[in-house]
C-alpha cells in the first residue's frame, strides 16, 4: 500500500465517525500531510457545522506549513455557500498546493466545480484516489443525487423455516413476536440511529404496536413513516407518543400535531413513487423498511431496495407469515450468537 493510500484511508476513517449526525450532507474525512507526516485532521461532524476541510486545516498548529503541505480529502470540497462558506474558497486562501480528492461530489452546485475552481487557483488537484471506497462510504448521498430518492434498505426477521410472524387474531394484536435475540436487536436499533426515517404499513402498525425509535443504542431518532390510507389507526399507539417525529401518508384529511403531520397522497396512483417523491423533496436521504410481507415485497417487485438485512433466528413457527422473496448480491454476513444476519445488495 502506497503513502498516499494511506492517508485516504485515513481520511475514510475519521469520515466514518459522522455516521448519522451528518445527514443530508455526506460524511468527509480529511488529512492534511507534510513531508510524510499528517499535521492535521478532521471530519465533518455534524450537519449545519463545519465540514472535514476546515476541521483539519483548523487542527494544524503550525499554518506556516499548510502552503508546502499535501491535503487529502475523501469527496471533492464544495464550492457554494451552503450552511458553510465553500471549502475550496479557504484551501486557496491558505495556499495549499497539492489537493488528493477520493470522488468528485454529485451534487449539482458542486460537480466539479471545487476541483475546477482549486485548479483555476494554480493548485495541483488529483482524482479518484480509493474512489470506489470514497463512493461506497457515501452511498446514500450518491444514490439521492443521482437516482433523485432515498437510498432504501429492506430489513426483516424470520425464522428458520421462513416466517415472519404468525398467524395473528385480535388477542396477540398490540405484542411484536420476537424472532432473534437481544444482540440482533441492539444492533437494529444502532442501525436506526444512523438512517434518516423508518417505514412501516397499516397492518405492521396494528398487529405489532411498535415504538420505532432508538432505545437499545445512542443516537439519533430517525423519523417514523407509516401508511395508513383510511385513517384507522388509534391515537393511543406508540407511533403518536409523540416521542420522535412521525408522518402518516393517507389520502384523508387531519389536522397534524406535535411531532405528528399527516401527508395526503393519491392511493389511485403510483403510492411508493409518490412516497419517495415527497421523502426527496424533504432531504430524507435514508429509509429503512420495516413492514410487514406486502410492504417489503411492494419495494422488491419494482426492484426500489438498495440493501437488504435479513435476520435469521433460531426458532420455527410451522406456519404464518411467509418472509419476503429477494435475490441479490451477499455482501456481508454476521453471526450473532444463536442468530445471523444476512445483508443483500440489489444489482
Amino acid at each position: 500500500m502506497s503513502a498516499e493510500e494511506i492517508f485516504m484511508r485515513r481520511s475514510l476513517e475519521l469520515a466514518r465517525l459522522g455516521m448519522g449526525d451528518v445527514a443530508p450532507n455526506p460524511m468527509v474525512g480529511c488529512v492534511i500531510v507534510h513531508e510524510g507526516r499528517i499535521i492535521g485532521e478532521g471530519y465533518h461532524e455534524k450537519y449545519g457545522q463545519a465540514h472535514a476541510e476546515v476541521n483539519a486545516i483548523r487542527s494544524v498548529k503550525n499554518p506556516e506549513l499548510l502552503r508546502e503541505s499535501t491535503l487529502y480529502v475523501t469527496l471533492e470540497p464544495c464550492a457554494h455557500f451552503g450552511k458553510t462558506p465553500p471549502c475550496s474558497d479557504l484551501i486557496i486562501e491558505k495556499q495549499i498546493p497539492h489537493v488528493v480528492v477520493g470522488t468528485i461530489d454529485p451534487f449539482a452546485r458542486v460537480a466539479g466545480k471545487g476541483i475546477e475552481k482549486m485548479q483555476k487557483a494554480g493548485i495541483r488537484v488529483e482524482v479518484g484516489m480509493l474512489g470506489e471506497e470514497c463512493r461506497e462510504i457515501n452511498r446514500r448521498f450518491f444514490t439521492f443525487h443521482e437516482k433523485h430518492r432515498p437510498y432504501i434498505i429492506l430489513k426483516w426477521a424470520q425464522t428458520l423455516d421462513g416466517f415472519i410472524d404468525i398467524d395473528r387474531t385480535r388477542e396477540t394484536y398490540g405484542e411484536p413476536t420476537w424472532i432473534t435475540n437481544e444482540l440482533a436487536r441492539r444492533l437494529v436499533h444502532k442501525q436506526r440511529s444512523e438512517e434518516s426515517a423508518i417505514l412501516i404499513g397499516t397492518n405492521t402498525a396494528q398487529k405489532d404496536n411498535p415504538s420505532l425509535t432508538v432505545r437499545e443504542w445512542t443516537g439519533n431518532q430517525p423519523i417514523r413513516l407509516v401508511i395508513d390510507r383510511e385513517l384507522r389507526l388509534p391515537a393511543n399507539l406508540h407511533l403518536f407518543d409523540g416521542q420522535a417525529p412521525t408522518w402518516v401518508f393517507t389520502d384523508g384529511q387531519k389536522p397534524s400535531g406535535e411531532n405528528l403531520e399527516f401527508i395526503t397522497i393519491d392511493f389511485g396512483g403510483d403510492i411508493l413513487g409518490q412516497m419517495l417523491e415527497i421523502l426527496y423533496r424533504r432531504d430524507i436521504q435514508s429509509v429503512i423498511v420495516e413492514g410487514g410481507n406486502e410492504l417489503l415485497s411492494s419495494f422488491i417487485s419494482r426492484g426500489l431496495w438498495d440493501e437488504a438485512h435479513v435476520y435469521s433466528g433460531n426458532q420455527f413457527f410451522g406456519s404464518g407469515v411467509e418472509a419476503p422473496k429477494i435475490s441479490g448480491e451477499v455482501i456481508g454476513t454476521e453471526k450473532l450468537h444463536d442468530c445471523r444476519l444476512h445483508v443483500l445488495r440489489n444489482g
